[in-house]
């Protein structure tokens, strides 16, 4: 076979794939194969074992939403104040408190950046449940720490080491999750991650509001992050490792069993053939051998290289690296956290406009519980409609309610903050909808096997960071120049919208392995992926025409 598939073998009629023979792995053949294969299942499968998945990856973005959350809420509560009073601020406070406040929040970000940029080095060594399980534990040590916490400068290397287990943990439960769901399901399993982010920011402000008495009033809740962390570390250790990271490492029984537990069905069903087959000859291509596109010969390949994140070809590595890290980019400078690290402006806001202090906080936790029930409207129709319309969606919504906001802000009288204040909920709606559990998929399904590990570090640490300049940026913004802000943001959220049209490809109903198939024909044919993405003949992975598209030279 040619190195380089022609047209003829690409392009091939609908009549030749409904006919294309099922291709059984060698390996099934062999009866010590099929004990082995037998031996590594477990007593959890199908939808129980997809729903367990579910609820341990849940679990760890509840915990990062909580962890978001609960900081947010402190810095107005009373007893915290008296221990860490260079949080504190007003007219009567030094001028460098509102700089020492923002540092408190946005040195969080700094850790969670290391932690996901780590992951650059020992994700692809450890495996994904390994992984999650060190981040656990390393926000446990972290929260210990920020619990028994005494003064500004002990809190502040405590939220970094909670940074860095958290920044482990989502450059890792996307991608974990994301290589154990059917491509089917894949898009809802992973929004309802996203959603448990707005659960664990729910009501935090409400409940700290009532313990005035002690200390408890801040360290009980810090300390709770730590059953979150525990129940994470404990149940993943009953789940299965991802069957792409087991196939990667050589362990093909193992991944066998895993895909056949995760379908429900005999190892030589031939759903099971086919994802085993699509995975492991991903695998082989990436890590056996590479084109060359100097010569275009396969040459050894060896480990990954964080090099090879700039390289194209059919693999078009650097297109789909920078599609995950600019998501991700996307996400913050939405101008999301505005409102989620700086929702105690929303109890301040209510209470401007004669509203008790009591329901002010009422209103403020309920902007929250709307904000999490908003989120499953993504879950509902992710798969329907697909991530492209769902980004244009929240986009269009957001810069609107921005330059809403906007308007508002400059006309500053009573009407005008109960109407802003009613669309901090509108533009929650928006996000949920369009961005909120988005870039934590996308990415995940973007890259090929072999730059994941590495791309999701990447892309996660793409999130930390403009999350930190957003967090600091934000406060001495509205003092600068108030209301233009959101004009600012407003122009951000425009951007966005021709930057999806334009450059993001749609991935609903694809497999992992799908996605280096329409990668690799848009690279062949000298299109663009997004067009490619919406077409409905693209072969799926582990066929013999998306072999030959791949440039596999073992295609029957």
């Amino acid at each position: 076979m040619s190195e380089k598939p022609s047209a003829d073998a690409i392009a091939l009629g609908d009549s030749e794939k409904s006919i294309a023979p099922l291709r059984y792995s060698p390996d099934v053949a062999s009866e010590q194969f099929r004990q082995e294969v037998e031996s590594n299942r477990s007593s959890l499968r199908g939808r129980n074992l997809t729903w367990a998945i579910a609820f341990v990856t849940g679990t760890g973005f509840t915990l990062f939403g909580y962890d978001q959350g609960v900081m947010s809420a402190l810095l107005t509560a009373g007893q915290f104040e008296k221990v860490f009073p260079q949080v504190v601020v007003g007219p009567e406070q030094p001028p460098n408190h509102a700089t020492l406040q923002s540092l408190l929040v946005a040195i969080y970000e700094l850790g969670c950046l290391a932690g996901a940029l780590s992951n650059l080095w020992i994700g692809d060594r450890l495996g994904r449940r390994r992984t999650i399980i060190l981040g656990g534990v390393v926000m446990i040590i972290g929260a210990i720490l920020q619990t028994a916490s005494y003064s500004y400068s002990q809190m502040l290397v405590a939220r970094v080491i909670t940074g860095l287990g958290n920044g482990l943990n989502t450059s890792t439960v996307p991608s974990y999750h994301a290589e154990c769901s059917p491509a089917a399901k894949r898009g809802a399993l992973i929004m309802i991650e996203g959603s448990l982010i707005t659960f664990g920011i729910m009501w935090i402000d409400f409940a700290l509001f009532w313990a005035k008495g002690s200390s408890a009033q801040w360290r009980v809740p810090i300390a709770l992050q730590i059953i979150f962390a525990l129940i994470m570390i404990i149940f993943i250790n009953f789940l299965p490792e991802s069957p792409r990271w087991l196939l990667k490492t050589g362990q093909s029984a193992r991944a066998m069993a895993v895909i056949s537990d995760l379908e429900d069905k005999s190892i030589m069903d031939p759903d099971v053939q086919q994802t085993f087959h699509a995975i492991k000859e991903a695998v082989e291509l990436e890590e056996g051998t590479s084109i060359d596109e100097a010569d275009g010969k396969r040459h050894p390949a060896g480990k990954a290289s964080l090099r090879e994140l700039f390289t194209n070809g059919r693999s078009q590595n650097f297109r789909r690296v920078a599609l995950g890290v600019v998501i991700q980019c996307f996400q913050q400078i939405t101008g999301i956290n505005i409102i989620t690290y700086y929702a105690r402006d929303q109890t301040i806001l209510f209470e401007n406009l004669g509203i008790s202090d009591v329901k002010s906080r009422i209103i403020a936790a309920c902007n929250g519980t709307e904000y999490f029930l908003a989120s499953f409207i993504a879950i509902a129709l992710i798969e329907r409609v697909g991530r492209r319309k769902l980004m244009f969606f929240g986009s269009v919504g957001q810069t609107i309610t921005m330059i809403l906001l906007a308007i508002l802000g400059s006309i500053d009288n009573s009407a005008a903050n109960v109407i802003s204040a009613i669309l901090l909920f509108v533009f929650n709606s928006f996000f949920a909808v369009g961005w909120l559990g988005m870039t934590w998929l996308y990415p995940a399904e973007i890259v090929g096997l072999r730059m994941r590990g590495p791309a999701n570090a990447l892309s996660t640490a793409s999130n930390w960071t403009f999350n930190f300049l957003v967090v600091m940026v934000t406060g001495p913004s509205f003092e600068s120049i108030s209301w233009k802000t959101y004009i600012v943001f407003a122009s951000l959220n425009a951007f966005i919208i021709p930057c999806v049209y334009f450059f993001f490809p749609e991935t609903a109903g694809r497999s992992l392995e799908d996605m280096d198939v329409i990668f690799a024909l848009a690279h062949l044919e000298g299109v663009s992926p997004v067009a490619v993405s919406l077409r409905k003949d693209i072969p799926a992975a582990g066929t013999p025409e998306a072999d030959r598209i791949l440039g596999v030279t073992n295609v029957d």
